[in-house]
C-alpha cells in the first residue's frame, strides 16, 4: 500500500513533534504559578498538557537557576509523569499524564498520538525537534497535545 506523498510527510512530521517524551495521571487545570517547583528560582518554564478525551489542560511551572533549561530537565522536574519508547532516531512520546490510558505502540496507527510544541515569547510553533533537544529560557513552555488531527491547534498558553 501506497502512502500518499502528503500524508507521508504529515506522519513524518508527527514523528519528529513525537520523539521524546512524557506521560501520567490526568490531573485538573491549575496555573504554574500555584504549581511552581523551585518557584523562588529566578526564571521559569512552563508544561501544558492538552488531553484529547476531557479536553482538559494540565499547566506546571518549572523554576530553573541557570540561563536555560533543556526540556528533558522540564519535563522530569514538572512532575507530569511521562512515557517514552527509544527508537533509533530517539525517544518518542508514548503517553502524558496517563494519556493513553495503555497503549501497545507508542505510535498509533490510526487515532491520535502527542504533537509537541514549544513558546517562545508568546506564540506557539510545532517543535522540529525532540523534547530533550529543545532548549527553554525564562518563561518560555512546551505544550502537549493529544490528538489525531494532521495539523493540531496547539494547547492553550501558559497562564503566568
Amino acid at each position: 500500500m501506497r502512502k500518499h506523498p502528503i500524508a507521508a510527510s504529515a506522519t513524518l512530521a508527527l514523528l519528529i513533534s513525537l520523539v521524546t517524551a512524557c506521560g501520567g495521571t490526568p490531573s485538573a487545570s491549575s496555573s504554574p504559578g500555584s504549581t511552581c517547583v523551585n518557584a523562588s528560582s529566578p526564571h521559569h518554564a512552563y508544561v501544558v498538557v492538552q488531553h484529547a478525551a476531557s479536553s482538559a489542560a494540565v499547566q506546571r511551572c518549572v523554576g530553573f537557576s541557570g540561563d536555560t533549561i533543556d526540556g528533558q530537565a522540564l519535563m522530569d522536574q514538572s512532575k507530569i509523569e511521562y512515557q517514552t519508547q527509544t527508537f533509533s532516531f530517539g525517544k518518542a512520546v508514548c503517553q502524558v499524564d496517563n494519556e493513553p490510558a495503555q497503549y501497545s505502540k507508542c505510535f498509533a496507527d490510526s487515532g491520535p498520538n502527542w504533537t509537541l510544541f514549544v513558546d517562545s515569547g508568546g506564540a506557539w510553533t510545532v517543535a522540529q525537534t525532540g523534547y530533550a533537544q529543545v532548549t527553554l529560557h525564562d518563561k518560555d513552555a512546551l505544550g502537549w497535545r493529544y490528538t489525531a488531527e494532521a495539523s493540531p491547534a496547539p494547547p492553550p498558553l501558559p497562564k503566568a
